[in-house]
């Protein structure tokens, strides 16, 4: 579907007002929403940082990872697309060396492959421009002291002919690539079960899986409570398919719901301010055949810059290897609408709750996308043959924007619409999210909630 066609999903929770207002009667220090790999780093980091608190986390499937998190390349990147002091940018450098760190010190199976991003003569300023911006790039905040002579980036500008020395099997049509060593790959799904396995291990963390948010509210401070001192946000969750549900008072919320997170702040906000979300499914192929035989190293085209680019929406159908030197290409970008979309009277957004999972119906690969997948490869690996592809699996990324630069969005709220009661909106969190993730939490953690807790007891 075209950008132009598709509308964003400002749906809100609980709009129906099919649940109602319940007291809370346990309250709990820091509640995050969300068992993503983001939400997971979330709830480590505050278990660890204030051990002496509750850290909850409460997650909808029976499992944590189980939308964007375990449907991606499993990607390490290195931070050399976006805009040098975006948080994509900042987040992903600081990111990429506390991910190789964890996994060292944890035995998370990774590997850096390094990377190369090839281009035809025409895409020369493009890999050129990556390279100028990747030499300037300072280390970012937090990072332990370094030598002048430490490069935040290394990357090496080559020829088309080094190239191929590298990955013989190039198009003779590649006539530069820039060359980055620090790129990897890593078992995401290892790098979850650690966090998992921190947080359920901390002397305050709680893991609470099959349990669905479906009512947020400011908490009424003078409400008749045993909790009427405390402020936060109310918090009610159904667990599994029961009726009655629990009402929790966090003093801190957080939100890292991924493909939902406008729900909640869209709950609070007027319709008119409402977020929208917008839906790029991609599609993974899964590749055995001619044209790779010596492939050793994530490989990724330049991405679309001419009249209808989306450079900043996709990275290209690339290349990327698992831990087992298996071949898979991808993703593409495919926008999907909620079904409403086709209504006769369908308006610029969709404001049905019942239609937030709709992307849920979206998840089955076929091979619809695969000619085209094909056709983008043999752009920079002309040996592939089109019967070697078949359809792997299928992603959802979250997004707050069709076109141009959208940046992650850290939003703040406050329960008394001032200062107190804080709950942070993680929004837009795609690629390079896994990378960033424990840089998010950081930053969310050090950044965010601590200097508010210093600022509130001033």
């Amino acid at each position: 579907m075209a950008a132009t066609n598709v509308r964003g999903l400002v749906a809100a929770l609980n709009a129906t007002g099919c649940f109602k207002y319940k007291s809370p009667d346990a309250v709990v220090d820091f509640l995050v929403v969300g068992g993503g790999v983001v939400g997971l780093a979330v709830a480590q980091r505050l278990s660890e940082r204030f051990p002496t608190k509750s850290t909850y986390l409460v997650e909808r499937h029976s499992r944590a990872g189980e939308e964007t998190s375990s449907r991606n390349s499993e990607v390490v990147h290195a931070g050399l697309y976006y805009p040098p002091q975006s948080l994509k940018t900042q987040l992903c450098l600081r990111g990429r060396h506390l991910m190789y760190e964890r996994c060292d010190k944890y035995n998370i199976p990774y590997r850096k492959t390094g990377k190369l991003v090839v281009a035809h003569e025409h895409q020369r300023a493009y890999v050129e421009n990556l390279f100028a911006k990747a030499r300037q790039l300072s280390w970012p905040k937090h990072s332990p002291p370094r030598g002048a002579e430490d490069q935040m980036l290394p990357v090496s500008l080559i020829s088309g002919a080094q190239a191929r020395e590298l990955e013989p099997d190039l198009s003779p049509d590649i006539t530069a690539a820039l060359w980055s060593p620090e790129t990897g790959i890593v078992d995401s799904h290892s790098f979850m079960e650690s966090l998992e396995k921190d947080i359920s291990e901390s002397e305050g963390g709680e893991l609470v899986f099959s349990t669905r948010v479906v009512r947020v509210d400011p908490y009424k401070s003078k409400e008749t409570s045993r909790l009427s001192s405390e402020e936060g946000w109310v918090v009610q969750t159904v667990t599994d398919n029961t009726e009655q549900g629990d009402s929790l008072l966090a003093r801190t919320l957080i939100n890292a719901s991924g493909l939902s997170a406008n729900l909640i702040p869209n709950s609070l906000l007027p319709e008119a301010s409402r977020i929208p979300m917008f839906f790029g499914r991609g599609s993974y192929a899964a590749y055995s055949g001619p044209g790779i035989s010596q492939v050793s190293r994530l490989i990724y085209p330049c991405p679309e810059t001419g009249p209808n680019k989306h450079a900043f929406q996709s990275l290209g159908t690339h290349l990327t290897l698992d831990l087992q030197g298996k071949v898979r290409f991808g993703p593409d970008l495919e926008w999907i609408s909620s079904p409403s979309q086709a209504a006769a009277d369908a308006s610029e957004c969709d404001f049905n709750e019942e239609n937030a999972d709709f992307w849920r119906n979206h998840l089955t690969p076929s091979d619809s996308r695969l000619e085209e997948m094909h056709r983008a490869v043999t752009e920079y690996l002309p040996g592939v043959s089109f019967e070697g592809f078949r359809p792997d699996y299928v992603g959802v990324r979250p997004k707050l924007v069709l076109s141009g630069f959208q940046d992650f969005t850290i939003r703040k709220d406050y329960a008394d619409g001032s200062r107190r009661g804080l709950m942070v909106s993680l929004m837009g969190i795609e690629s390079p999210g896994l990378t960033s993730s424990l840089a998010i939490a950081e930053h969310v953690v050090d950044d965010v909630i601590e200097l508010e807790h210093i600022h509130i007891s001033q």
